[in-house]
């Protein structure tokens, strides 16, 4: 499909759609909308700075949404969000020069594994509770991703979080809250380095995804957490189970 005949609400859609499980979920506003783009031809450089581009603007509202309800610890965003910054930089810097389909695989075999730790969790069994000692480097290691990947933050943090037993609530809100800042700088990053065109890609996602983010910051609210969980397992393990069974058969 040739991306400048798209219509310029099928970008809006996409948006819309990546934004309420973003919102809801903690994750997935760039898996979901990176994946799109890319299957309809658009480079990943492209990808990843269209995606991060509409974000910042769908990321201040959602976390904005998110703080207004209750929803984000402040101290965690900040533990998050400054290493954050830096490996999304970071990323965004050697986007060019790194291989990242080459450790996307390790990747997705580790959120496989907190996938079942969350389903397990969501399903009633006690496991061992604990703050994540090293948020500092969960911060960078996403935000690295996340450049990288056109999409990650969420699922690499959000993931962890919940994991070792975070609130899905707290969660969730805190790491988009998080986001914004990081995906600011990434989005900066990429309009030193290689500019910013598809400005009608750009323009649809944001518009569909604040469309999106306040609804979906009070459907986490007032979900239950159980709920919540299974749908962030459940997603979690299709995503890297895919992605694995991709590896191994490619």
């Amino acid at each position: 499909m040739d991306l400048l005949e798209s219509p310029f609400l099928l970008f809006v859609a996409i948006g819309l759609c990546a934004q309420l499980v973003d919102g809801a979920l903690g994750m997935a506003y760039g898996l979901v909308s990176s994946s799109i783009l890319r299957a309809m031809g658009m480079p990943p450089a492209a990808v990843s700075a269209s995606v991060h581009t509409a974000e910042v603007f769908t990321t201040g509202v959602s976390g904005a949404a998110h703080g207004i309800l209750g929803n984000v610890d402040r101290r965690l965003m900040l533990r998050l969000a400054a290493p954050g910054v830096v490996g999304g930089v970071i990323g965004a810097s050697l986007l060019s020069r790194i291989d990242g389909e080459a450790i996307r695989p390790w990747i997705h075999g580790y959120l496989f594994v907190l996938a079942l730790l969350i389903l397990l969790r969501a399903a009633g069994r006690r496991l061992p509770r604990g703050e994540v000692k090293r948020v500092g480097v969960l911060g960078f290691v996403s935000g690295l991703l996340d450049a990288i990947g056109g999409g990650g933050w969420g699922p690499m943090a959000t993931s962890t979080l919940l994991a070792r037993g975070g609130e899905a609530r707290t969660s969730i809100g805190t790491v988009s809250a998080a986001e914004f800042v990081v995906t600011l700088a990434i989005s900066i990053t990429f309009l030193l380095s290689i500019g910013l065109e598809h400005w009608q890609v750009i323009l649809g996602l944001l518009v569909g995804g604040v469309i999106a983010a306040p609804l979906a910051a009070l459907l986490v609210r007032h979900v239950r957490e159980r709920l919540v969980l299974f749908a962030v397992g459940g997603l979690v393990l299709a995503i890297s189970g895919v992605q694995i069974w991709l590896a191994l058969a490619g």
